[in-house]
């Protein structure tokens, strides 16, 4: 696909279309589908590393002595209690994902939101919505003493995802130890205020500063490494440079579609937007009590969210085949009497992952069969007018064929986002 008159270029443009990528319009932005195999770039996220060119996303700064206070009220999830098991505050260094709603209770965006400091926050949302976002908080402003700025292409961003990726960055990194010491996942070192200071406490080996956070959009180990633009090209050549002999490459937007879905991660827009935000699988989003029948806090579209008429339900499945049916809407889901139940939002192909004897196996799972190789399963997400059953048989359809699948509580297993970061470097 060729790139549109509208759409803009990365920096790392240049590099993409030198190194043949496939390339294609996304959030507004020219952007690499893939390079020569989206399931090479696919395996490789899971076997060693990949590395994403992800500066098309945008940011939004929220800083002043009432920014918790217009989070709180403006963000699905509670800022007071959202870290870890113990559900302890977001603090300086820790991050945490979340949705912004409107008063119906559909989703604006979802983003990942930073605690820089004390009354400084970083809201890192999806490409072209920056703007959005900061009118959106803006709105609900009032008196408040914050400052709301919409980052848009002033603080750029690459991904490495994958079991290799900390070794990797450890070879790149000014003292690495001291970065990688507490470091769990959803946490950062680093800081960003205005700029990327000289000063900061997280620089690359030639001194480049940049904020490191242990979170992606793959469910496996990895980085977002976020850097002033004009090093980014230098960044990244220098990436692919040692990654080289770690088997990292360049991956692009498929890639990183078919890894987010088979980690059972929503893509904004897609599997969520403009309807409720719940009744899926993301609870964690929201501040359910014990119960989960109220909240612990006010928030936007909250009221929207308990008061639903007609609920529906969004569920991960899991396919028998690699073989696919139309997403976003183009396809039904049909019950086992044939009747139509709902739509198919996400449907992509996970290489690596397989059935054996009626068990899903990765191929990191550290029990797989002895000779398992997995030949991809399709997953993905249905919107559905009524609850279902794990395990439960759906059958999807489009206009060209009717595939079977399986209800799931998740789908790739085995995964590596969370594991001790002294494991993996």
């Amino acid at each position: 696909m060729g790139m549109s008159k509208t759409s803009k270029k990365t920096v790392l443009h240049n590099w993409h279309t030198a190194h043949h990528a496939n390339m294609a319009p996304f959030g507004g932005y020219d952007m690499p589908l893939w390079y020569a195999s989206t399931k090479n770039e696919h395996l490789a996220v899971l076997n060693s590393a990949g590395l994403f060119d992800t500066s098309h996303m945008a940011a939004v700064s929220v800083k002043g002595p009432d920014s918790f206070d217009l989070l709180q009220y403006c963000f699905t999830n509670s800022l007071s209690a959202c870290v870890g098991p113990l559900k302890k505050a977001l603090s300086p260094g820790r991050c945490v994902y979340g949705a912004f709603l409107n008063g119906q209770g559909a989703v604006v965006d979802d983003t990942v939101i930073f605690e820089i400091e004390k009354n400084n926050y970083l809201a890192v949302v999806n490409a072209g919505m920056g703007g959005r976002i900061a009118q959106h908080l803006t709105a609900y402003k009032g008196n408040r003493g914050v400052e709301i700025t919409d980052l848009t292409d002033i603080i750029g961003k690459i991904d490495i995802q994958g079991p290799l990726s900390g070794k990797i960055m450890g070879k790149v990194l000014l003292e690495p130890e001291a970065v990688f010491e507490e470091m769990p996942y959803f946490s950062f070192k680093g800081h960003y205020r205005s700029n990327f200071s000289p000063a900061a406490t997280v620089k690359l080996s030639d001194g480049t500063p940049i904020l490191l956070s242990r979170t992606g959009y793959t469910g496996e180990f990895g980085f977002e490494i976020f850097i002033d633009p004009q090093h980014l090209v230098k960044v990244w050549g220098l990436l692919i440079e040692i990654g080289e002999r770690f088997g990292l490459i360049a991956c692009g937007l498929a890639a990183r579609d078919s890894l987010r879905a088979g980690a059972a991660l929503p893509l904004s827009h897609q599997d969520i937007g403009a309807w409720p935000f719940i009744n899926h699988p993301w609870h964690f989003a929201l501040p359910f009590g014990p119960d989960e029948n109220h909240f612990t806090k006010q928030f936007v579209g909250d009221k929207s969210l308990l008061n639903l008429r007609h609920p529906e339900y969004t569920y991960p499945f899991a396919g028998d085949t690699v073989c696919k049916v139309a997403a976003s809407g183009q396809s039904v889901v049909l019950d086992s009497d044939e009747t139509s139940i709902g739509t198919v939002l996400t449907c992509v192909t996970d290489m690596g992952i397989g059935r054996y004897k009626d068990k899903i196996y990765s191929i990191s799972s550290p029990g797989k069969p002895e000779g398992f190789t997995p030949r991809g399963l399709c997953c993905g997400f249905v919107k559905v007018k009524k609850k279902l059953e794990i395990g439960q048989t759906l059958f999807l359809q489009d206009k060209r064929r009717t595939i079977r699948a399986r209800v799931v509580n998740d789908i790739r297993p085995h995964r590596t986002a969370r594991r001790p970061i002294d494991e993996m470097t």
